[in-house]
């Protein structure tokens, strides 16, 4: 009789799902708790996790190509984003890969010139979805543009010595330690380029690098001077000094005045410390000589990328009368 049957725990021996037996608690696992529900980020599947992904993968490529190489390495591409930017990035002469345009933007003043800057160059435009975009920009305001800038293909310090011995003339290079803002580090390829010098020497590590801000202050200057990284600097400057240069460091306490300082009409390097801290320690030790800018008035220092020019014209001064 319907509802009245003495078989428990047994299905009807014509079901196709077969007997049901008890799980003896088996299954006592599945009613524990998880704990605490883990951030989006490390949801899988979740919107967080997947940006978080590719933004991990981007940054592992651009660790691997951020290494030296014997003969030039690379750094990791990099992102302009906003109308304003992008158009002063491509007035700037900064190198771009890529323009990418969001598909129905405003048409408005800066988007005109940026896309006619663009094709003047003849920078592919990428006409992209908003969504698109967002990814690629990882919550910044792009306005509807962005500019992607390849990687710099960076010099290796032997090569600044090789360009001097082509053009035969005596070695004049800088050396930047401890340069962290990238606009100083554009000023300073700037004045590098205007007093004739031969390249310029950074860090690899914990200093500035030519992003598209240090190319938009070297006003195209990026273009004409060789930029280096070394892994080391002292035993880069070592290397400098086994192959006949002399090397002077700028520093505010330095032993001798710059005025008419006969090192600089030879083969030589300048270095020069950060605003903050000045030379390192033993960036300092290694130097031939440390020099000082004369300041009769009331400033303790100077701004490093106003220093080094100052220290290249005198350079190039004492150079044309030889």
């Amino acid at each position: 009789m319907a509802g009245n049957s003495q078989r428990r725990n047994r299905r009807n021996p014509g079901s196709k799902k077969g007997p049901s037996v008890g799980t003896g608690g088996h299954s006592r696992k599945a009613l524990e708790g998880k704990g605490p529900t883990p951030p989006a980020s490390e949801r899988k599947g979740h919107k967080k996790n997947r940006l978080a992904k590719s933004a991990a993968k981007r940054g592992t490529a651009g660790n691997k190509s951020r290494g030296s190489a014997r003969r030039g390495g690379k750094a990791g591409s990099e992102l302009v984003y906003g109308r304003n930017s992008v158009v002063e990035a491509l007035q700037g002469g900064v190198p771009a890969s890529a323009l990418y345009v969001q598909q129905f933007i405003d048409n408005d003043e800066r988007v005109r010139e940026a896309l006619q800057l663009a094709t003047e160059r003849g920078v592919p435009l990428m006409e992209a979805p908003r969504p698109q975009l967002d990814n690629l920009a990882e919550g910044h305001n792009h306005q509807g543009l962005i500019l992607q800038v390849p990687p710099y293909e960076y010099a290796h310090p032997d090569d600044l010595l090789a360009r001097a011995a082509e053009n035969h003339e005596d070695p004049l290079i800088v050396a930047l330690d401890g340069i962290t803002d990238s606009r100083n580090l554009g000023a300073i390829v700037r004045s590098v380029a205007a007093f004739d010098g031969h390249g310029v020497v950074i860090p690899e590590r914990r200093a500035a690098g030519m992003t598209a801000g240090a190319w938009k202050t070297s006003s195209g200057a990026a273009a004409r001077v060789q930029v280096a990284r070394m892994t080391n600097m002292t035993r880069t400057l070592e290397a400098y000094q086994k192959a006949g240069c002399y090397v002077v460091g700028l520093a505010a306490d330095g032993e001798a005045d710059l005025s008419d300082l006969e090192a600089l009409t030879g083969p030589v390097v300048i270095v020069i410390g950060s605003e903050g801290k000045g030379l390192s320690r033993l960036v300092s030790e290694t130097c031939d000589l440390t020099v000082r800018i004369p300041m009769p008035g009331q400033a303790e220092s100077l701004n490093a990328g106003v220093a080094a020019g100052i220290v290249l014209y005198e350079a190039a001064r004492l150079r044309a009368r030889r």
